[in-house]
C-alpha cells in the first residue's frame, strides 16, 4: 500500500512537471491582429507552438472568460476591460522579472489608472474607429462628420462593425456625447439614431471589415484604422476619415487569463513582442500604431508619416479614449445591439 501511494503521488510530480514543460501558448486574440509570421519566428526561436483562437469582440472574449472556458493564455482585452477583468480576478499578475523589454514600451503608456504599475497587462496597439471610404465611388472630401453616413445617397453602401461598444460611442459623439457617456437616456438617443441607418447599412462586419470594401459590397463605413490601412494595400482607393466630431481611440493589452496552463511560455511571449524590431513588424504588417518607443525608430519613413497608422494631432482633435462603463450600462448597450441586430 505504501508503494502504491508513493507510485501515485511520483506520478503526480512528474506529470506536472511535464505539464510545465509542455511547449504550447494558447493564444485568445482578435481576428487578424498577429502576423503569422511573428507566431512563427517565436516558435522557431523557442520551440513553443502557438495555437491561436479568435474572437470578434472584446465583449465576446470577457464573456467566455467570465463562464471559465477557454484555457487560454493569453488574451488581448482593450484598456476598458482590462481594469473590469483584473476586479472580476480573471487576470493574473504579471511577472516583471520575466519582462525585461517592458522598458521598450513608452513610458506614457504604462503606469494608467485602468492597471497601476503594469501588474495585470503590457500595451500591445494603438487604434482608432473612423470612416473608411472608397474613393473610386465616394469623394473623401464629402465626408467630415459621423452625420454624414446618414446621407441618403449612402443607402444601401454601409457598414457597421459588429461591436456594440465602439458603435454606440461613434453615435453619441456623433450627437455630441461623450463616447463614455452613461446616461440611459442618451444611449437611447444613440440607439434610435442607429434605428435611423439602418436602411443604409448593407451589412455588419467586425471579423474583417476590409474584404467587404474590397469585395466591393460597401463604399463608406465604420472601421479600425488598421482595416483600412490592410485594405488599402489591396485596393488602393480605400482611405480613412477622422470626422471633426473626433474619433474613438482604443488601446489594446496583452495579459494573462486566471488559470493559464502556461504562464512561462506566455512571459517569453510577451517580452518577444516587446523586442523593438517585432513590435515594428506587427505594426508595419496590421498598421495600428506601435507603443512601443524603441520600435517607432525602425519604422520605415512612408509608414510611421501614414496618417491611417499614425494621425496628426489635428487627426485627434476631440478623440476620446474608450474608457470601463458600470455593468448596467454594458448590459444596456447589449440590450439595444440585439434589438437593432434583430431589426436589420
Amino acid at each position: 500500500m505504501k508503494k502504491l501511494l508513493i507510485a501515485v503521488a511520483l506520478a503526480g510530480v512528474l506529470g506536472s512537471a511535464n505539464a510545465a514543460e509542455e511547449k504550447v501558448l494558447n493564444l485568445y486574440n482578435w481576428t487578424e491582429y498577429m502576423p503569422k509570421e511573428v507566431l512563427k519566428a517565436f516558435t522557431k526561436e523557442t520551440g513553443i507552438k502557438v495555437k491561436e483562437s479568435n474572437y470578434a469582440s472584446t465583449e465576446e472574449m470577457y464573456a467566455k472568460l467570465k463562464a471559465g472556458g477557454g484555457g487560454y493564455d493569453l488574451v488581448v482585452p482593450s484598456t476598458y476591460f482590462v481594469q473590469r477583468m483584473a476586479r472580476e480576478g480573471l487576470l493574473e499578475p504579471l511577472d516583471h522579472t520575466k519582462l525585461p523589454n517592458l522598458k521598450n514600451v513608452d513610458p506614457k503608456f504604462l503606469d494608467q489608472p485602468f492597471d497601476p504599475g503594469n501588474q495585470h497587462s503590457v500595451p500591445y496597439l494603438l487604434s482608432s474607429v473612423g470612416i473608411t471610404v472608397d474613393s473610386a465611388k465616394v469623394d473623401p472630401k464629402t465626408i467630415t462628420s459621423w452625420l454624414d453616413l446618414w446621407k441618403p445617397e449612402y443607402k444601401g453602401n454601409v457598414l457597421l462593425m459588429d461591436v456594440a461598444r465602439e458603435t454606440f460611442a461613434v453615435v453619441q459623439k456623433a450627437l455630441g456625447y461623450s463616447a463614455n457617456d452613461t446616461d440611459p437616456a442618451h444611449i437611447e438617443a444613440a440607439f434610435n439614431k442607429m434605428k435611423e441607418l439602418l436602411p443604409s447599412v448593407k451589412l455588419f462586419n467586425a471579423e474583417s471589415p476590409k474584404v467587404s470594401f474590397i469585395q466591393g459590397e460597401v463604399s463608406v463605413g465604420i472601421t479600425w484604422n488598421g482595416e483600412a490601412f490592410m485594405g488599402q494595400q489591396e485596393k488602393k482607393s480605400l482611405t480613412f476619415v477622422y470626422p471633426k466630431e473626433g474619433v474613438i481611440l482604443a488601446m489594446d493589452t496583452m495579459a494573462i487569463p486566471k488559470g493559464a496552463k502556461h504562464p512561462d511560455n506566455a512571459h517569453k511571449f510577451l517580452n518577444f513582442v516587446m523586442r523593438p524590431e517585432i513590435a515594428a513588424k506587427i505594426s508595419e504588417s496590421l498598421g495600428y500604431g506601435t507603443l512601443n518607443a524603441e520600435a517607432i525608430k525602425l519604422l520605415p519613413k512612408e509608414l510611421a508619416s501614414n496618417r491611417i497608422v499614425y494621425p496628426t494631432a489635428d487627426d485627434l482633435k476631440n478623440a476620446e479614449l474608450l474608457e470601463d462603463i458600470p455593468t448596467e450600462t454594458q448590459g444596456l448597450y447589449e440590450k439595444y445591439w440585439s434589438e437593432l441586430k434583430t431589426a436589420k
